[in-house]
């Protein structure tokens, strides 16, 4: 997968557009500052944001050429944002040191999506915040009528309440639903789709 997110990132235009998603948008802006971490980010378009908002960022995806143009839009904004490549479990990320996590469209393979949660609580402060959304298991549907809407192919990659509720069931959930939304992210995620939005407060 890191050729194809490479390939992806190269291109001169932002795969998913410069402007965070608006989900993440409406949440992070009802938190206080602090720290936050942004897996699986991409090209950097939502850890920007936060730290335009004041927050300390930390991000990582498996694709180097995420990093660059991740790194060209944080200082395009006037911002710094820490960025590592490499996959989770090769990385150094201590427990307990963030305020908040903003998993958005972060759709691991379907053999570690859940183990890889379980590793990123562990980084979360007790009453930190975890911001979550991601491509539902109805969502295959939405992409069968308009593929330009995009999302994995793998319905083992998609989520279910039920799925958020087993891998973040030590925690207060402030919202969990799942719900019909309408994209214009970018080139790649334009349409109607089906999402998990969920935020959380780590017990």
């Amino acid at each position: 997968m890191k050729e194809f997110w490479d390939e992806r990132y190269s291109k001169p235009d932002y795969a998913y557009g410069r402007d965070p998603n608006e989900f993440f948008k409406k949440q992070i802006g009802l938190l206080p500052v602090g720290k936050i971490l942004m897996p699986a980010e991409g090209e950097g378009r939502n850890a920007v944001y936060a730290a335009q908002l004041g927050w300390q960022v930390e991000a990582f995806d498996q694709s180097a050429e995420g990093r660059v143009k991740a790194l060209e839009l944080a200082k395009e904004k006037g911002v710094s944002i820490a960025y590592q490549v490499g996959n989770l479990n090769d990385l150094s990320l201590p427990d307990d040191s963030f305020n908040a996590i903003g998993l958005i469209y972060a759709h691991f393979s379907a053999e570690i999506k859940s183990s890889y949660h379980t590793h990123l609580i562990k980084t979360l402060k007790k009453g930190g915040i975890v911001i979550f959304e991601a491509f539902s298991k109805k969502h295959l549907d939405y992409k069968k009528s308009n593929p330009t809407v995009g999302g994995p192919d793998s319905l083992a990659m998609l989520f279910s309440i039920d799925e958020i509720e087993s891998d973040f069931r030590d925690f207060e959930v402030i919202e969990l639903l799942e719900q019909e939304i309408n994209l214009s992210e970018g080139t790649f995620h334009i349409g109607t789709g089906s999402v998990i939005r969920f935020v959380g407060k780590k017990r």
